[in-house]
């Protein structure tokens, strides 16, 4: 364990740039930030059979969350990739996940497939608490994969299952960071919560966890996290974007627990799943008021170093 200590940013939270309204004002912003563009860590990309099924969910969100979930960007692949790229996003995750033993070999081979035909998507992979990914982890890493997702929700298992050992001792090893839903909303698991996640740093504190949406609604928890382990991080997947808070619900003692971690916050979207335009997550950060120099580095500079964009 390593503790995190945060730096002082009493000088840097300045707030000039008008902030994005709409997807077309994106940018300019950007430009206007002085940064190359967006290192957003929290995107899917699936195969159709899979996205088919996810956006249906989605379309019957009222019967299973109690509102409905309008998909914004319900576009074809192509159509899809290219927004992100005028958004500015400079490589693109394809990230997936099973909900079921025996599906995340097939989809790493999906991944693999996808980024080698996309020279700016990059390539990701998956897993499920089963045996088999004692190998297909490791596979996946030999051919490349940059990128991992695993949704403890929606996977219905513990990250602290003992079958997973080999497969963290392997990400641990090769440093690729994982972008892990965990958090008990929008609706709990099972397996949900902080709980088990940090059970598996205690055997494995170097492993590079991405804590999908903030850790959502277990913020502080994560948050402790994020400080005690170099290595973790929390992506603002859907964080203060006015759907299930608006910056003015934050909590001024955890606005000021983000301003401290301006190091540990990585952007995160959802694209294309979320009910809303792009624009709305980063005008929500910006609405948080803790200043340009910190929204520089939550929308570039730490995806950059954690994706390995810089140098």
């Amino acid at each position: 364990m390593d503790d995190f200590t945060p730096p002082d940013r009493t000088d840097a939270t300045a707030t000039s740039i008008r902030p994005p309204r709409t997807d077309a004002d994106i940018p300019a912003y950007l430009d206007a930030l002085d940064i190359p563009g967006l290192a957003d860590i929290h995107i899917h990309f699936l195969p159709q059979n899979v996205l088919d099924k996810v956006w249906a969910y989605f379309d019957a969100a009222e019967s299973s969350y109690g509102y409905p979930w309008p998909i914004h960007y319900r576009y074809d692949t192509e159509t899809r990739l290219d927004i992100v790229r005028k958004l500015g996003v400079r490589a693109i995750p394809a990230l997936t996940y099973p909900h079921k033993p025996g599906m995340a070999a097939w989809l790493n081979e999906w991944n693999r497939e996808f980024a080698a035909v996309h020279d700016d998507v990059i390539h990701c992979a998956t897993l499920y608490a089963e045996p088999e990914s004692a190998d297909y982890v490791p596979a996946a890493l030999a051919a490349g994969a940059r990128l991992f997702k695993v949704h403890i929700q929606v996977g219905g298992f513990s990250p602290d299952d003992r079958v997973l050992d080999r497969a963290w001792a392997a990400l641990a090893e090769a440093q690729v960071p994982i972008v892990i839903h965990a958090g008990s909303e929008p609706l709990p698991g099972t397996y949900t919560g902080p709980q088990a996640v940090a059970k598996v740093l205690e055997r494995f504190p170097s492993l590079q966890f991405v804590i999908a949406h903030m850790g959502m609604p277990e913020y502080d928890a994560f948050a402790d996290l994020a400080e005690d382990y170099s290595g973790v991080h929390l992506d603002t997947t859907m964080y203060a974007s006015g759907f299930f808070s608006s910056p003015a619900e934050v909590d001024p003692a955890y606005r000021q627990r983000l301003a401290g971690l301006q190091e540990k916050i990585i952007l995160g979207s959802d694209f294309p799943n979320i009910p809303y335009p792009y624009a709305d997550q980063i005008s929500g950060l910006a609405g948080l008021e803790l200043g340009d120099e910190w929204m520089r580095s939550v929308l570039w500079r730490n995806g950059a170093r954690v994706l390995g964009l810089e140098g």
